[in-house]
């Protein structure tokens, strides 16, 4: 996770991000002090579940997007780390070496196949914002958008073993949706997705009958609760189990049915950011999961 110090919403990203919200006036110092709390609080949430969190800092003015880690790298299970080309310019910027060092000092790495190289041939490819992966069946489901072009897709997908599976998606006002991990979260057991905000019929029942064939129940999300970032959740080992981390609003927003549903299978852990949510992420962008085996401790 990127605790930022100077976090304001992304000018260059708004234009086709329609979950960002204006600042409205409100005096920049204040709101990159509450983003910066609310990254502080989520984190130590996340420890007290016994989850590990690296957390890194961000002094710079330059990349207001940071506190979003998860467009620009990956990791995965066999020691292998992804780098990726992203579609605004200043978010070209959040990559950082010293993430990358302190995976391979901690971790067993095998591997950095780095696709930002892509960039200047306008290819962007935004980690897991522009795919959301199933690690279990390998496929890669992505929305059509310029944050995921096709080419570097099948580029990613061809090195890394997956299958991809793309569609179009808007949402109510026909707006196209920018990110697929806003549109759905893949878990063990469920999948939150909104389905009627995908557009072909034949797609989606394709898409819910592959859920369903690996004997995963399908949560369908309305738009509205798509809208308030139900969708953008993520599954992570805890130390009693695991839990789906979510924003209290994206809670708020999920039926009792729902949330009764869901704790079945996970426990629910929703965090509190309504000032990072203003970028138009939210708690899945804000954590890169780390899908290497460590590396043992040094004997002293």
């Amino acid at each position: 996770m990127i605790r930022p110090h100077h976090f304001w919403p992304n000018a260059e990203t708004a234009a086709d991000n329609a979950f960002q919200q204006p600042a409205d006036g409100r005096d920049p110092e204040a709101i990159a002090r509450d983003a910066y709390d609310e990254m502080t609080r989520a984190a130590e949430i996340m420890e007290a579940h016994g989850v590990q969190v690296h957390i890194f800092d961000d002094t710079t003015r330059d990349t207001p997007d940071s506190v979003f880690p998860n467009n620009w790298f990956s990791t995965h299970p066999g020691g292998h780390v992804a780098i990726y080309p992203m579609f605004a310019p200043n978010r070209r910027r959040e990559r950082r070496a010293d993430v990358i060092e302190m995976l391979k000092r901690d971790y067993r790495v095998q591997e950095v196949v780095d696709y930002s190289g892509l960039e200047p041939d306008r290819l962007f490819l935004e980690g897991t914002g522009a795919m959301v992966l199933d690690h279990i069946e390998r496929i890669a489901y992505a929305v059509q958008s310029n944050r995921a072009d096709p080419v570097a897709l099948e580029r990613f997908c061809s090195h890394f073993g997956y299958e991809p599976m793309v569609f179009a998606a808007h949402d109510a006002g026909g707006v196209p949706v920018y990110h697929t991990n806003v549109l759905m979260c893949i878990a063990t057991d469920f999948v939150m997705i909104g389905l009627d905000m995908i557009s072909d019929p034949a797609r989606r029942e394709e898409i819910v009958e592959r859920f369903t064939a690996s004997d995963r129940v399908v949560v369908p999300l309305t738009n509205a609760q798509i809208a308030h970032f139900a969708g953008n959740a993520i599954e992570l080992q805890g130390k009693n189990g695991r839990l789906l981390a979510l924003s209290a609003r994206a809670h708020s927003a999920l039926t009792a049915e729902q949330r009764a549903l869901l704790s079945n299978s996970v426990e629910l852990v929703p965090l509190d950011v309504p000032t990072i949510e203003m970028a138009g992420g939210s708690v899945r962008c804000m954590m890169a999961g780390v899908h290497l085996a460590r590396r043992p401790s040094p004997k002293k």
